[in-house]
């Protein structure tokens, strides 16, 4: 690309919206053949106003998709024990298709621990080592949702991933971590780097593709994207601030996911195409 040429935006949101349309369609299907309709159960413990916000958010998507939404808002004092016990529950209840552990949970709380409670076919936000090890076996399962959505994004615009070098700055147990497996599951060649990668700009400097996901605001420039490489940012930073300067990227990338817009939205259309295929897998509706 020259310098004069800008990169093609990844629209995030656009996408977002058919998968939850079909969501959706689906949802009202499993509800016309079994009389039930798929739920989504939210667990929060405490009142962390971002959490708080989240959880709302996705309660409002389901709604609008036809999902009904269970939520158990649990104190800031609730123990370990007493937080596996719920999703235990949730896991045995008939009525609830699919788990969401919002989080971060609080210091006290082991988080592994409690994602480990999720039975793995309600476990529509990939979290459990299950889920993670179907993502690294190429195994039916339910994917980490950004991940998931990252992945749906490079599908939509004819990404191709065979012999492409991809490289994930971030290694996160729910984002860095499972997308990487999901390129490798795409015949890409996989490079993990993180905080303490030595060079990192030079690394990048290699990849086709790019996808940030490490959690700090512009840590990747201009100058270190590849010129034509695909940019993925799944960095949110306060101030609707990316993982990647994206004025100097733009200039670079043949494509770029904008922030906001790009893959936050397409998290909560996992998130909800999930649930309906764990309700339709539950209820015994096959062909949707």
């Amino acid at each position: 690309m020259s310098a004069t040429q800008t990169a093609q935006l990844m629209d995030g949101r656009s996408l977002a919206k058919r998968i939850v349309d079909e969501a959706a369609a689906k949802a009202t299907e499993i509800s016309r053949r079994t009389g039930t309709r798929p739920c989504l159960a939210t667990v929060m413990v405490g009142e962390d106003p971002a959490s708080a916000t989240y959880v709302r958010m996705k309660r409002a998507r389901c709604a609008k998709a036809g999902i009904q939404s269970r939520h158990i808002g649990l104190p800031t004092t609730t123990t370990i024990a007493e937080l596996i016990d719920t999703l235990a529950d949730l896991s045995s209840d008939p009525d609830v298709h699919g788990i969401l552990l919002q989080h971060p949970c609080g210091p006290h709380i082991d988080e592994r621990g409690a994602f480990e409670a999720i039975a793995p076919e309600k476990d529509v936000d990939g979290v459990t080592m299950h889920s993670f090890a179907a993502m690294s076996f190429a195994l039916p399962g339910f994917v980490s949702c950004t991940p998931g959505g990252i992945m749906r994004l490079l599908d939509a615009y004819d990404v191709n991933l065979i012999g492409r070098h991809a490289v994930v700055v971030g290694r996160s147990p729910i984002l860095g971590k499972p997308v990487g497996m999901l390129l490798l599951a795409k015949d890409a060649t996989v490079t993990y780097c993180h905080s303490r990668t030595t060079d990192l700009s030079a690394i990048i400097q290699e990849a086709d593709v790019v996808v940030a996901a490490v959690g700090r605001p512009r840590l990747i420039h201009g100058e270190d994207i590849k010129p034509g490489a695909v940019v993925v940012d799944a960095g949110y930073n306060p101030g609707n601030v990316g993982d990647v300067d994206y004025d100097t990227a733009l200039t670079r990338a043949r494509l770029i996911t904008p922030v906001p817009g790009g893959v936050g939205s397409m998290t909560i259309a996992v998130l909800l195409a999930q649930t309906v295929e764990a309700a339709a897998n539950q209820l015994g509706v096959p062909h949707l």
